[in-house]
This record gives structure tokens, C-alpha cells and sequence, in this order.
């Protein structure tokens, strides 16, 4: 059962904790069993908009990448929650215009976890069927929400679960073993079409004047490699090939920063992949950054002490490397049929990419678009996109978008892989546009 109870210790345990109110809305949390011994840990806050009622605003689940970054940790304070992870209001949060549920998945993720070594999930087949049963717990614990159009938004490899969870939801609405209104699904700087991606690294960088001549064939070099991995339906190799090329573009742009082309990896020394374990490598490069200290600090400080429920032997983050490592073999397989089925069975499907996100580049976002069998695709692509005022920098372009059906692209400017980070005040906006508050 969702705690509320919580929320009647929830005030003396902010004053006890130094902790300022999520502004004046309210907040639940709790655990769902989802497997024999393993635990989901969902966070929802009700939506505090200043001109609507919560009861007529949306609801949004969002998902983070990884696999093993956490949406109550990373996704919550450090891009859209009501504080930043200072504790401060967030100006441009989403709980401005949406309730707002995070939930650390997959299982093992955050102050998610599994009591045994077998309980990870080892693909998205399985991280769909967890979150279904998380879903149906939810919407059935706190009925209200059945009604509110719900939306699934995501960033990084959370897009690639995003895509499978949102078929198995459509079906499952229809089935009516899920009570909800699902209104559409939102794929942020997605891990869609990985290999899309990892051949656009090369020609994005070199027309950004991050390689030189002899860079573009080291990059492509490595690129090649990991396209033939995955031609061969080999994708543990594949990742592992996949983790070289990242290598080879930190050797040769000075240790540029996968997350944002403008900035250099933070407190890194370009290393060779000769000798290393590869799996703690990318846990190194993508599920630290996610992890930062003060994060980390306050999570399993203040935060945890707030919650009141998380086990004494659980530690916020703890078993993430273990995420990454169980979805290895999984992590390079391309979800573009999932889409593709998404977008014909009618689902609202959008896709965002920050322009200067390196690791899931727009070119890569483009190439995948532009292979869809979606009956839709000519329609989409004859269109001109439509420039977006940036509401931070009035007068000046934020964001192009176009929009065609059920199917819809937006180009975030001067933003990276993590948009809502970067680009607070054009993501906000976006969420809006998505649904159907502007």
C-alpha cells in the first residue's frame, strides 16, 4: 500500500533534516514487489501548478538512462523535480505542469534492488514486464490517476525501455488488465538505434571540428568493428566493441564529453581499453556521471532518513554497476520495430535530441527515423520544421519541431544529453507542447 502515512511524519522529518517542503504539493512513495524478491521503489509528487488543479493536469512517469541511472535520484533533482540538489526550488520543474512519478528502473536501480543475484533484468523483455507490474499496482493503489492522461518520458537508454514498456502498456490497456489513460510516450536522447549512433560518432565530431582527418578513420575504424558485431547478432561482443570506440574518441578529441561536446570528460584520464574490464569502463563513463558524490550523499543521507522505507542493507546506487552488467548482451540490440509498431497502433510517439549530446547524436536519431515502415513517414518527412522561441531568451530560437499524426520530433538547441539539465526553461515548454497544455 502507497505511504501515505508518510506524509503525516513528512513535515517534522523536513525540519528535523533541514529539508524545505517540495513547495506546497504532496508527495508518496513505496515498493512494489515485481518479482520474488525483487523490488521496485517509486516516487510520485502531485502536480503544484499555480492556475490548475493536479485532478486536471497529466501524469508523467520518467525513466532514466544507464541502464542504472536513477530517476528518484538523478532524474528528480539534478533535471525535473520540484528541488535541485541543493534543495532549492527548481524553477522550470515538470511538477509545474504535471504529476510527476519516478520510479529507479530497472530492478536494482536507486533504492531499487533485488535480493538475489539472479533477479536482474537481462533485457527489456523483462524490464517491460516488471514495470507493468509496478504500473498496475500503482493505478490501482491510487485510482485517481486512472482517468489523467499518462505519459511515459525518458532520456538515454531509458528511451529503449520507454519504447517496449509503452507496447506492452498499449496492449495491456486494451486488454484491460491495466486501468489508464496512456496518452503517448516521449523518447529523450534515445538509445533506440545504437549502432545508428555509434556510426554518426566519426562525422558529427569531425564536422564540429572535435577530429581531424586521421581521428574520422580512427573513429570510423572503430565504428566499423562494432557494425559487424552487431551485423553478426553478436551484441555482448558488440558492446564490448562499443566501449573501444569510445575509447578511440576520448584518445582523439582530448577526452571529449559524451554528454556535451562543448564541455571535457569531468576529472578523467583518456585511458585504453587494453586490459580493462569493459563493463566497469562504461560504468565508469555513464553510470558515475549519474552518481555524483553530492548526489550520492544526499540520497542515502537526508533523502533516505525522509523516505523511512528503504531496508537497512540498501543502499541508494549499490547494485548499478550489476544493472549495467546483466543488460550487457541486450544493450546493443536496436528497438526500432518496437516504434514502429507504437506509432501503427496509433500510440503518440515523440522524439527529442539535444544538439551538442554526442553519445545518441541527432544524426544517429535521424538515420533511425528516416528506416520506420510507419504508413506515416512521407507525410513526416515532407514537412518543414517550425522554430521555437526559447521562453528563458526571448527572440531567440530555442527548438525546431514538426509533427505529423500521431508522430513528433523536436531539435532542443544548445543542449546536451541531459536536456531538462541544460535547457530547463525549452524542456518545460516542450513537456507542454507534448501534452497539450500550450
Amino acid at each position: 500500500m502507497a505511504r501515505f502515512g508518510a506524509l503525516l511524519c513528512f513535515l517534522s522529518v523536513l525540519i528535523s533534516q533541514g529539508l524545505p517542503s517540495p513547495l506546497a504539493g504532496k508527495e508518496v512513495w513505496d515498493y512494489v514487489e515485481v518479482r520474488p524478491g525483487a523490488h521496485m521503489f517509486w516516487w510520485l509528487y502531485y502536480a503544484d501548478s499555480p492556475s490548475a488543479k493536479y485532478q486536471d493536469l497529466p501524469l508523467v512517469m520518467w525513466l532514466q538512462g544507464g541502464p542504472g541511472g536513477s530517476g528518484s535520484g538523478f532524474g528528480n533533482f539534478e533535471e525535473i523535480g520540484p528541488l535541485n540538489r541543493d534543495l532549492e526550488p527548481r524553477k522550470t520543474s515538470w511538477v509545474q505542469a504535471a504529476s510527476v512519478l519516478f520510479v529507479d528502473n530497472p530492478v536494482g536501480t536507486g533504492f531499487s534492488y533485488t535480493e538475489q543475484p539472479n533477479g536482474f533484468a537481462t533485457n527489456v523483455s523483462t524490464v517491460a514486464s516488471d514495470m507493468l507490474v509496478l504500473l498496475k499496482h500503482f493505478f490501482t493503489q491510487i485510482p485517481e490517476f486512472q482517468s489523467m492522461p499518462f505519459y511515459i518520458f525518458s532520456e538515454s537508454y531509458g528511451g529503449k525501455m520507454a519504447a517496449a514498456i509503452s507496447l506492452e502498456l498499449s496492449k495491456a490497456v486494451a486488454k484491460g488488465s491495466v486501468k489508464c489513460n496512456f496518452a503517448g510516450v516521449a523518447l529523450g536522447d534515445s538509445w533506440i538505434s545504437p549502432l545508428d549512433s555509434v556510426m554518426t560518432w566519426g562525422p558529427y565530431l569531425y564536422t564540429t571540428s572535435l577530429l581531424d582527418n586521421n581521428g574520422l578513420a580512427d573513429v570510423n575504424s572503430a565504428a566499423e568493428n562494432v557494425k559487424q558485431a552487431v551485423e553478426q547478432q553478436q551484441f555482448l561482443k558488440a558492446t564490448e566493441l562499443w566501449s573501444v570506440t569510445e575509447t578511440v574518441v576520448e584518445q582523439n578529441t582530448n577526452g571529449v564529453n559524451f554528454y556535451n561536446i562543448l564541455t571535457q570528460q569531468p576529472d578523467e584520464k583518456v585511458t585504453t581499453a587494453t586490459g580493462e574490464n569493459f563493463i566497469s569502463l562504461q560504468a565508469h563513463r555513464h553510470i558515475r556521471p549519474l552518481h555524483k558524490q553530492s548526489l550520492n550523499e544526499l540520497m542515502n543521507g537526508p533523502i533516505r532518513k525522509k523516505l523511512a522505507i528503504i531496508p537497512q542493507n540498501v543502499t541508494w546506487g549499490g547494485q548499478a554497476e550489476d544493472v549495467f552488467s546483466n543488460m550487457a548482451g541486450d544493450f546493443m540490440r536496436p528497438v526500432v520495430d518496437i516504434v514502429d509498431q507504437l506509432l501503427t497502433a496509433g500510440v503518440n510517439v515523440t522524439v527529442y535530441n539535444g544538439q551538442l549530446d554526442l553519445i545518441v547524436d541527432t544524426m544517429g536519431q535521424e538515420l533511425w527515423v528516416k528506416q520506420l515502415k510507419w504508413e506515416g513517414l512521407p507525410g513526416f518527412s515532407q514537412l518543414r520544421w517550425t522554430p521555437l522561441d526559447d521562453p528563458a531568451s526571448p527572440g531567440t530560437t530555442g527548438a525546431f519541431f514538426k509533427t505529423y499524426k500521431n508522430f513528433a520530433f523536436y531539435w532542443i538547441l544548445k543542449a546536451g544529453h541531459m536536456i531538462p539539465s541544460d535547457q530547463g526553461a525549452m524542456a518545460l515548454q516542450m513537456l507542454k507542447m507534448i501534452t497539450q497544455q500550450d
